[in-house]
């Protein structure tokens, strides 16, 4: 989608709000798991996710075009949300975000104190971004999707770093709702030349995805059942979905209990904490363990934001058969 030339611009601009974020292999993580892990850490970010960077790059290109832009509009589950009221409140720009109700607290608390109009509507992120395209028309607002190429251009600058950091990764594992992380993630491998195996992972109860790249051709599930907000889709975004199709080495799917297990080994062995989507990719790395044994693996975590009741309520649970730190 872009060159590394262009790849690099982007990312000196999100740099001017978004310091580079830390890649640390941590000596607990891979006792407990055997594995070689390197974590991108995304959740250190000012917003606690990965997906600021696209919002600013996306405000940027609407600031520069010669559009009149009375506000723009989008639908999520949070951490794209923030991202848009965040880079709205930089650029001048009014941010409505559409959220399915039953959404986070927490998120919807950060949005609406960022200066975004948070609206509840629908059951699930697919009924949300419905009624956002709808009131888009309805008030001349610029309808922002879940996937955009200056969204990837933005996030893109994760994948950047991570590529400058470590130098010949054999696979790198993304949790992945609408894909622009994972898209990302292929766009700047290409863009530096490398070889690296992208591992798109999502949740079993949401696994559109894995559904759609088995089968060559997108595929809609009824339901997307998973505490894992940041990944529970219906549907894949096709532009994205061709983008992975062509780029991505396979597409793998985990339990909310391998992914709440994942949470709390990262509490555990780095004290940091992971909102479900944001440990995934590390549930990814453990099911995964044949294949990543004996490799140089990176898992990207991509979020910190999940209310405080469900995550003290996860991190006392426990599974009998989680790895000893």
């Amino acid at each position: 989608m872009f060159t590394a030339r262009e790849l690099g611009e982007a990312a000196d601009f999100v740099h001017e709000y978004v310091a580079p974020t830390p890649t640390i292999r941590w000596p607990l993580i891979e006792r407990a798991t055997g594995l070689s892990i390197y974590v991108k850490h995304e959740n250190h970010t000012r917003l606690g996710a990965f997906k600021l960077r696209g919002g600013l790059t996306f405000c940027r290109s609407l600031s520069r075009s010669m559009q009149v832009v009375n506000g723009i509009i989008s639908a999520t589950r949070g951490n794209h949300g923030q991202s848009l009221a965040f880079a709205a409140s930089v650029f001048g720009l009014r941010a409505t975000i559409i959220v399915p109700h039953g959404n986070s607290r927490e998120k919807n608390a950060a949005m609406r104190a960022l200066g975004a109009d948070v609206i509840e509507q629908g059951d699930d992120f697919q009924d949300a971004a419905d009624f956002a395209r709808q009131q888009a028309v309805e008030d001349d607002l610029i309808m922002v999707p879940p996937f955009h190429p200056e969204l990837v251009r933005g996030v893109a600058s994760y994948a950047m770093e991570l590529f400058g950091d470590v130098d010949n990764l054999d696979r790198v594992y993304v949790p992945v709702g609408m894909g622009s992380g994972i898209c990302s993630l292929i766009t700047a491998r290409d863009a530096l030349g490398l070889k690296t195996e992208i591992i798109g992972v999502v949740a079993k109860g949401a696994d559109a995805l894995q559904q759609s790249f088995l089968r060559g051709e997108i595929h809609e599930t009824a339901t997307a059942k998973t505490f894992a907000d940041g990944v529970a889709c219906r549907k894949p975004d096709p532009a994205s979905f061709e983008i992975i199709k062509k780029g991505a080495a396979d597409i793998i799917a985990v339990s909310d209990d391998d992914i709440m297990q994942a949470m709390r080994l990262y509490f555990s062995a780095t004290h940091n904490v992971a909102e479900g989507a944001g440990a995934a990719a590390l549930a990814g790395v453990i099911a995964d363990r044949a294949r990543a044994i004996g490799r140089k693996n990176a898992v990207i975590l991509s979020g910190a934001n999940i209310d405080r009741d469900m995550y003290a309520e996860i991190l006392l649970g426990s599974n009998r058969n989680e790895p000893e730190i």
